[in-house]
This record gives C-alpha cells, sequence and structure tokens, in this order.
C-alpha cells in the first residue's frame, strides 16, 4: 500500500486550538473593549511599581503597596460581579467577555498583596506563616486568596470542559470569597472602615439584584428600589461596626447616615445606585427613540 493511500485512511488528529491573545475576541478579532480593559486594569499596578521604584509612596512605601494592592483586589472584586447586572441592565452582552480577564487581575493583585507582605517582613517566610497562623484577619486574607486562586486557575475553557456541572459550583464560590474579603478588608482598616463599608454596600446591592425575579432586573423601578435599599444597609453596617468595636453611640453613626445634607458612605452608596439608575433610564429613551426612528423610516 502507498504512502499517500495510508497517510489518506489514517484519521485525522483535531486541530490544536491556538491560545488567543488577550486583546482579541473569541472570534480571534481584535476586540477594542478587551484591550481598553486590560490598559486600566495594568494601570493601578504600574502605578504602585513606579512609585516604589521612585520612593513616592510615602514613609512607609512597601506599607502603602500593600494597602494599595488590597484595595485594588476588592474593588476588582466588586467589578467583577457587576458584569452580569451590567449585561442585564443595559442589555450589553459583550461586556461579558471581561468577566474571565477581571477574575484573573483580581487573582493577581491579591497575590501581589501578599507578596508585598512577605517583602515587608523581609521574606522570614516562617514569620508570614505564623502571622497567618496566629492573626484572624491574615487567616481570612490568605483563605481569600487560596479560593481567588483557585478560580482564576480554572478559568480557562479547558477547565470547563473538564470539570462540566462542579465548574459552575466551584465558580459560585466567589460570593463567599467576597465576603471573606469585606471581613479582611473591614478587620485589617481598623478604626477607619469607610472604604470597607463603600464596598460592602455596593456587595450588598449585587446581591439584593440577583435575589430579585429574573423578569425585574432590567426595570428602572428596581434599580430605584436598591438605590435606597443598598445605602440604608450601608448606614445599617456602619453604625454595627462602630458600635461592636468602638465606644461610639451606634445611634449618632446612623443618624449621621440618614442625613442627607451630611456626607456619609451610605451617601455615595446611594450616589452611586442613583447613577446607574439614571444611566438605565438615558439608554431605555435612547432605545425607544430608536425604534420610533426606525418605525417612521
Amino acid at each position: 500500500m502507498s504512502a499517500s493511500a495510508t497517510a489518506a485512511r489514517a484519521p485525522r488528529r483535531a486541530p490544536v486550538p491556538r491560545k488567543r491573545a488577550l486583546w482579541r475576541d473569541p472570534s480571534g478579532a481584535f476586540s477594542p473593549l478587551k484591550t481598553t480593559a486590560l490598559v486600566l486594569l495594568t494601570l493601578p499596578g504600574l502605578s504602585t511599581a513606579v512609585g516604589l521604584a521612585t520612593n513616592t509612596l510615602g514613609g512607609r512605601p512597601i506599607t502603602e503597596a500593600i494597602h494599595e494592592t488590597g484595595h485594588w483586589a476588592v474593588r476588582l472584586l466588586l467589578i467583577t460581579l457587576a458584569v452580569t447586572p451590567v449585561r442585564t441592565i443595559f442589555d450589553w452582552p459583550r461586556v461579558v467577555l471581561l468577566r474571565r480577564m477581571l477574575g484573573v487581575a483580581v487573582a493577581c493583585y491579591a497575590g501581589a498583596h501578599l507578596l508585598l507582605y512577605c517583602v515587608d517582613q523581609k521574606w522570614r517566610l516562617g514569620v508570614v506563616a505564623s502571622e497567618i497562623a496566629l492573626r484572624n484577619y491574615l487567616t481570612i486574607g490568605f483563605v481569600t486568596l487560596l479560593g481567588l486562586l483557585a478560580l482564576a486557575a480554572t478559568s480557562t475553557d479547558g477547565a470547563m470542559r473538564r470539570m462540566g456541572t462542579r465548574w459552575k459550583v466551584l465558580h459560585r464560590l466567589i460570593f463567599a470569597l467576597t465576603a471573606l474579603a469585606l471581613v479582611h478588608y473591614y478587620l485589617q482598616s481598623k478604626a477607619n472602615v469607610a472604604a470597607a463599608v463603600l464596598v460592602s454596600g455596593l456587595y450588598v446591592w449585587e446581591l439584593l439584584w440577583r435575589a430579585a425575579p429574573k423578569p425585574a432586573r432590567g426595570t428602572l423601578r428596581l434599580l430605584a428600589v436598591l438605590a435606597v435599599a443598598a445605602a440604608l444597609a450601608t448606614a445599617c453596617m456602619e453604625a454595627a461596626w462602630y458600635g461592636s468595636t468602638t465606644r461610639i453611640n451606634p445611634a449618632r453613626v446612623l443618624a449621621a447616615n440618614l442625613d442627607l445634607t451630611y456626607p456619609t458612605v451610605a451617601i455615595d452608596v446611594l450616589l452611586i445606585g442613583a447613577a446607574a439608575l439614571l444611566a438605565a433610564a438615558v439608554r431605555k429613551v435612547r432605545w425607544r427613540r430608536r425604534g420610533t426612528d426606525s418605525a417612521m423610516a
């Protein structure tokens, strides 16, 4: 039998999929959306690195870098969870392309957070391990990091195919990991928990949105309710924290948060919720105008 005939009868191997660049969409085409997101995601880390290199992060540059990477890990975690609401509210399916990139960025910033802590401890890994074991907020942070790394490592298409339904079960842990990250944020913030309370209020907004019936998730009425409910929850969380950890009267904290003339974290959450409501309303108006113009044409 000729070599050509043997080759013709031999089973063909399935083509090996090529790895896609981060700036390309699933079809392999250049994606301005993913490219923009990639640049924006690297900017905080780059800014921190430049600050360390030029000694412009203050008197305790490593400590400041630790805080910055931790802040961005939590912020990006909330942004990752916001992908699904944004897709639904603004009818923007392509935003889902950013979810994997955002999740990996969260793990990277969280990993840098721990790495910088090791640098601050002069690479005395025994000390680092003992501190993680003995200090509750470090234990919680380390467990959260392990979970985030597991989600990042299994975020590939291959992992999704191999794990099947178990993949969804694993990646639903992001909600528990976010809660742990927020507890870590509160505990390491100590007296000033304003930033932790702010992201907690936004997390409540996201949880309430997911708890709502699916037909209501894109309605303006729900967004208005969520803005108020998340702001009230934020006020209660801040009052509860100061009431349980300090001698500050929680009633005074709650009253200050409910005073609309006084700038508070609860007001910030309310304004962010109102901004989402306004953006959704503008989009709906534009969509209706386009529909009217098409009908008239």
